[in-house]
């Protein structure tokens, strides 16, 4: 016979809530908003017996994690002590893999950047070269921002083609020659032997352009436009990487007006092949405006040139052929453009919105935010440092780290 609900399925539910933040590494994650906190206050929140909150909150103390942050107001006695997450506690190598670049920097676990350089970088000079020069900068970065390898939670690196985030090791990435199934992880963990985490450069972009200046959306896309176009995908709050890694590739979608245009991927008529910097830089050559790469069509179009203007505008237009059907698809709250060509702003934008808002259905637009990315090129550093965060502060993960050095 099943027992109606009453009050005292209320306390077994605040038994079952106190049961799961009895270990200090669910408990650290009430502490992670930043806000200061008295004992007192987590065991009421929380339902703890106070000197079960006073064992965890020592061994967070203990860690680092935890450190204090004041007084609170005395009722009469010596006042409470209040207790806050310490982000300045480790610190994070993150660094953003180009095609032509590589930006490589360190920041504590609240994603504050401590120091940062960047890198004129060929991804094509292959998986060492590369990765050597990121170990070596990021050896040097440390020092700079006066923090110890041993402080080191994590490494969190993007590149520019699919990773199978699970393993770290690019799968068939059509710029990255020598890259694919290379063992990323285990060469960097030679040198720098922590956790280092993966994923490809659009994924930690949107990462962190949400977490930095769209917290409260949860559906959001930014779309990378550059010397290749792809996008990242927060569906319901979870960034969404498919079954392969390969969610998200715009690319190499097919445009209508592109059936003549051949694609280095092969297939004809796909969008990098029409609105990436090195498309639009060709189509004005063809016009004859003299334009090599995305940055030259950037400079034409400072300068004012109409053709300029006009060919970019037109790149917007085919990333909204594509996006309008996304739109319909996920019906995502917010799209941020980011990337290289999306610093020409309102150019490249009117294109897209152009577009999107004609062909998209009205109740998935109703709504829709289309913006130029806030972060700009921070959006892959802050979302590589994000992505080791959520890694490291998990309560699994702390949990872990406060047994060991128990």
């Amino acid at each position: 016979m099943t027992s109606a609900p009453g009050n005292d399925a209320g306390k077994d539910t605040s038994a079952q809530e106190a049961g799961s933040l009895s270990r200090a590494g669910d408990l650290f994650q009430l502490l992670r908003d930043g806000k200061a906190r008295t004992r007192a206050e987590l065991a009421l929140s929380t339902g703890l017996a106070r000197s079960t909150v006073a064992s965890r909150i020592d061994a967070l103390i203990h860690s680092g994690l935890v450190g204090p942050a004041g007084e609170a107001n005395s009722s009469g006695g010596r006042p409470p002590s209040r207790f806050a997450f310490n982000p300045a506690a480790r610190a994070v190598l993150a660094v953003d893999v180009g095609a032509t670049h590589v930006i490589v920097a360190v920041t504590d676990l609240g994603g504050n950047v401590l120091a940062e350089q960047r890198l004129a970088q060929d991804v094509a000079d292959g998986p060492e070269a590369v990765l050597h020069r990121v170990v070596e900068e990021g050896r040097s970065l440390l020092g700079k921002a006066g923090r110890d390898p041993r402080d080191l939670a994590g490494i969190g690196i993007g590149l520019p083609g699919p990773v199978e985030h699970a393993t770290g090791r690019p799968v068939k990435p059509p710029i990255m020659p020598g890259w694919d199934g290379f063992d990323v992880v285990r060469y960097v963990q030679r040198s720098l032997p922590v956790p280092v985490l993966v994923d490809n450069d659009v994924n930690i972009m949107a990462l962190g352009e949400r977490t930095a200046h769209w917290p409260d959306e949860d559906n959001f896309l930014l779309i990378k436009v550059a010397t290749g176009i792809g996008s990242g995908i927060i569906s319901s709050g979870q960034l969404q990487r498919g079954a392969n890694g390969t969610a998200g590739d715009l690319g190499h979608v097919r445009v209508p007006r592109g059936d003549e245009v051949l694609c280095r991927c092969g297939n004809y008529g796909c969008l990098e092949a029409l609105a990436s910097g090195p498309a639009v830089a060709a189509d004005l050559s063809r016009q004859g405006v003299p334009a090599a790469k995305g940055s030259d069509v950037l400079r034409l179009v400072g300068e004012g040139n109409l053709q300029a203007i006009q060919a970019l505008r037109q790149a917007g237009r085919d990333v909204g052929d594509v996006l309008a059907t996304v739109v319909n698809l996920l019906n995502p709250s917010v799209i941020v453009i980011g990337g290289s060509l999306g610093q020409a702003g309102e150019h490249l934008m009117a294109g897209v919105r152009e577009v999107v808002y004609r062909r998209s259905l009205p109740l998935a637009t109703s709504h829709l935010r289309i913006a130029l990315s806030v972060a700009g090129d921070q959006a892959a550093i802050l979302g590589a440092s994000q992505m080791v965060t959520q890694y490291v502060l998990s309560p699994a993960a702390v949990e872990a780290t406060l047994q060991a050095a128990g």
